[in-house]
């Protein structure tokens, strides 16, 4: 069994300091307003309903073409508006719009924030980090303790293919279990929250096509190149054992969304013209660009259908949904099995930077102002060169997707740097919520 030590990241206010008998006992009946089953089938929440149509396609969405931003959408405003208010309650565990952040001088412009306030005195906990898969335990912290009040929204499927938002709305069981958009009290950055699931069913760090789907849903809803979506398996620094998804906003392109590609595979679809899976090239972690002109159920599918593979083959692995979902970044990682082995270098371990999908995507964390001070390009690469498989192990993984997946080989098609083509900063965000130097 292979474990490191870590601090864990608090991402609700009601994770710190709890005890398993203290969470058991709220689970049994903890007379707040959380979301268990104690609280959330008698509760109200704000429900946003978005359009599902089966066949919509992933082009089919906002035009950023002219050099002009998007249009700021429905639930962009909704998000922002309900986090901030949040923080005007004093919510989050620091001001994240405090934060330093700068671009680092180089090739790539790997982005660097000190984040002094996600450095916690607490003792390191031990994680297993040799099983992708875990059963989902009630006696650790899971999403159904949190309360209410660090709730945004509900995140659900229209049952009429449009658009509607209630502003109080009964959680209804026969529909299934609800889908929450909630703060994340330790944020890296503006907007920053969490997509949890259907949270009553409980389920563990595991993608599947329906949860994956409607992360995608997240990303193309809000509309705004600046927003992310992430996701961290087991053994790839997630630490809480409850399926959830990150996003939040920057206002720069991520050094991974302009890195080169080389076009591999595609899956041809009777109804589109297919996915298209690319591999990242000049860049430090391996990994593969799904997208294409598909419908957003095949450009999910192609994607969750890998991570499902990824899962039952015991491999950590990070997601990332760029481009208002149009394309879907898939990164296997060995960082933290390196770390367990003793690998890794103890000048990259004393910075503490665990290198989940944020790091590798190109938005290094530090804790430290010295190390912030000293960041450099030498610096993210040697760490991220860390995390990346061989070359050797990253090809035979791509010819296992592609069996998998029902990939078709192409021939290879360099695609140049795009960065004409990622996201610049948009007039949505608050104008001190970015601090360069």
């Amino acid at each position: 069994m292979l474990t490191i030590k870590r601090v864990p990241t608090v991402l609700s206010n009601y994770q710190e300091n709890a005890s398993s008998e203290d969470l058991e006992s709220k689970a049994r009946g903890c007379g707040r307003n959380c979301l268990g089953k104690c609280c959330l089938p008698v509760s109200k929440l704000p429900t946003y309903a978005f359009k599902n149509v089966e066949h919509e396609m992933v082009e089919n969405g906002i035009d950023l073409s002219c050099g002009r931003g998007p249009p700021m959408s429905f639930l962009n405003n909704l998000l922002l508006g309900q986090w901030e208010e949040r923080m005007s309650r004093g919510l989050f565990r620091y001001d994240v719009t405090t934060c330093e952040t700068k671009v680092i001088p180089g090739r790539y412009g790997f982005i660097a924030q000190l984040n002094e306030g996600r450095h916690l005195k607490k003792r390191a906990t031990e994680f297993r980090i040799d099983q992708v898969l875990q059963p989902f335990d009630d006696n650790k912290f899971n999403f159904t303790k949190v309360g209410q009040e660090e709730v945004l929204f509900r995140f659900e499927p229209s049952k009429d293919n449009e658009m509607h938002y209630f502003p109080s709305s009964a959680v209804d069981g026969s529909s299934g279990a609800p889908n929450v958009v909630a703060i994340n009290v330790s944020p890296i950055e503006y907007g920053h929250v969490l997509l949890i699931p259907r949270v009553l069913d409980c389920f563990p760090q595991k993608i599947d096509h329906e949860s994956f789907l409607l992360a995608l849903h997240l990303a193309r809803e809000t509309a705004d190149p600046a927003f992310r979506v992430g996701y961290n398996s087991l053994g790839a620094f997630a630490t809480i054992n409850h399926l959830h998804f990150q996003a939040y906003y920057l206002a720069l392109p991520l050094p991974i969304e302009k890195a080169p590609t080389c076009r591999l595979m595609i899956i041809k679809e009777p109804t589109d013209t297919g996915v298209s899976v690319s591999k990242l090239l000049d860049y430090p972690v391996s990994g593969l660009v799904f997208e294409g002109e598909c419908t957003l159920h095949n450009l999910s599918d192609a994607v969750a259908n890998s991570c499902v593979f990824l899962q039952n083959s015991n491999i950590p692995f990070n997601v990332l949904i760029a481009d208002c979902g149009r394309r879907i970044f898939l990164l296997p990682q060995c960082y933290a099995k390196k770390q367990a082995l003793g690998e890794v270098g103890q000048e990259l371990l004393d910075t503490q930077v665990n290198p989940a999908v944020w790091e590798i995507s190109g938005h290094i964390v530090l804790k430290r102002k010295k190390d912030y001070d000293e960041a450099s390009e030498q610096y993210a690469w040697s760490l991220l060169s860390e995390v990346s498989l061989s070359e050797k192990r990253f090809q035979e993984l791509t010819q296992f997707i592609a069996e998998a997946a029902g990939f078709l080989h192409v021939e290879d098609d360099v695609t140049a740097n795009r960065e004409s083509g990622v996201p610049r900063a948009t007039s949505h965000l608050p104008k001190d919520c970015l601090v360069q130097h």
